[in-house]
């Protein structure tokens, strides 16, 4: 099932896509959740109910919507960086024996089909699709065996690196959380529409229709199962969490001469079986 948020004249609201329309979670009865990692954390069984009561609820266009990241404010966006071997090759880094990890805030995320923001302090916005995990069941020390269990879905990310501030520290985290600057969504798909772990699926990401990254998920170094166990580990994964898996070859930076974003470029990003998330650029205001 296709689980998105939307903003509703109450505030924001949930819904399940079917087709080109959406059902209000909210018409369904009181003890549907009001929000995404409440509802992800009622389990499976509780979500299959649900796709069964929506065949004959209200429905409402996509079109029509305004939609917001499928999680608005996740408690954590935990980013795996250099986890595709020929993206770790053409920036010039050896492949890694454990992920290079660091944080987003809330507040760099951009929804589907809005902005994504080209700072002041820099004209060097690059591209990053990415796969994102999001997390259905509250996890510590889980095992590699048992990881995909907590899973709720699955997601589209462009995780918009601004590169020369990235490159100003040790750590990456500050070119990495610029206001509006991940693209998340525009929906979740549940595991069982996928390929365990979302494993073999065309990942690919384009500016102005030309395709700029071509891969797929399997040749991630750290598949998801693995990225569990390790992150678990270390921190409590809660339902509503998302991991950003990295990006494959083709990035900006990396090319000759680079290529960065610029306002009026149109970003989209398309994950097999998970969809396409679209994202124009326009410089901060």
């Amino acid at each position: 099932m296709r689980l998105l948020s939307f903003r509703s004249p109450e505030g924001a609201a949930l819904g399940l896509r079917l087709g080109e329309e959406v059902a209000p979670l909210a018409s369904l009865g009181a003890d549907v959740p009001a929000s995404m990692p409440a509802l992800l954390a009622m389990g499976p069984g509780f979500l299959a109910g649900l796709a069964a009561r929506a065949a004959a609820a209200p429905r409402i266009p996509v079109a029509g919507l305004d939609l917001l990241p499928p999680v608005p404010v996740p408690g954590k966006i935990v980013c795996i960086g250099l986890n595709y071997a020929l993206h770790a090759k053409e920036g010039g880094n050896p492949i890694p024996d454990y992920p290079a990890v660091f944080l987003r805030g809330a507040t760099s995320l951009a929804a589907p089909g809005a902005p994504l923001i080209r700072p002041r302090a820099s004209a060097k916005l690059d591209w990053e699709a990415e796969l994102a995990i999001v997390i259905g069941r509250r996890a510590r020390h889980v095992s590699e065996a048992e990881a995909l269990s907590v899973v709720g879905g699955y997601a589209c990310f462009n995780e918009g690196s601004v590169r020369d501030f990235q490159r100003r520290s040790t750590q990456w985290t500050i070119g990495k959380n610029f206001d509006a600057t991940g693209g998340f969504g525009p929906e979740i798909v549940t595991p069982e529409e996928l390929p365990p772990g979302a494993d073999g699926l065309r990942i690919a990401l384009r500016v102005n229709g030309q395709t700029m990254q071509d891969s797929t998920t399997a040749d991630m170094i750290f598949k998801v199962p693995r990225l569990i166990a390790i992150l678990s580990e270390v921190m409590t994964l809660e339902p509503g969490d998302v991991i950003a898996t990295g990006t494959p070859s083709g990035v900006g930076y990396a090319r000759t001469p680079p290529r960065f974003l610029v306002p009026g470029d149109v970003v989209e990003v398309e994950i097999e079986g998970i969809g396409t998330l679209r994202n124009g650029v326009a410089d901060e205001a």
